[in-house]
């Protein structure tokens, strides 16, 4: 059943508030970790440690790609790619690059915490964390 007009707007725009409330998260990792390499002690992190940083950075940078996504395309739809704003593509587009950009964040935070537990907390229970906060 397609959507109307109106209705495929309306959703948009949801999307789009929703995306007004992740992204700050999203920076605030990204700056977080921009950061951390800077500071004296980075040099002295395990390779367990290095790994989760990397993939946090990585991650972090990547979700912000994939969640700006949306709004970059609403802007540059009709010049470049032909597909209206109210069309059920560009819907689905907005869509799948927030669930993309969603998982890839969720990775992120959870190899924050395993980073930050790590550093904080034995193993076995930095770990527990991590497995808790990706489970969640």
């Amino acid at each position: 059943m397609d959507r109307t007009e109106n209705d495929v707007d309306d959703q948009f725009r949801s999307l789009m508030e929703g995306l007004r409330t992740t992204l700050p998260g999203v920076q605030v990792l990204f700056a977080f970790l921009l950061v951390l390499p800077l500071q004296a002690s980075f040099a002295e992190i395990t390779d367990l440690e290095r790994v989760a940083y990397y993939v946090a950075f990585f991650g972090s940078a990547m979700a912000s790609v994939l969640l700006i996504a949306p709004s970059a395309h609403q802007r540059l739809r009709a010049p470049v790619s032909g597909v209206e704003r109210r069309s059920e593509k560009h819907l689905q587009i907005a869509v799948s690059l927030t669930i993309a950009g969603t998982i890839i964040f969720a990775v992120a935070l959870s190899a924050s915490v395993l980073l930050i537990s790590t550093l904080t907390l034995t193993d076995s229970v930095a770990v527990g964390a991590t497995v808790a906060v990706a489970a969640v």
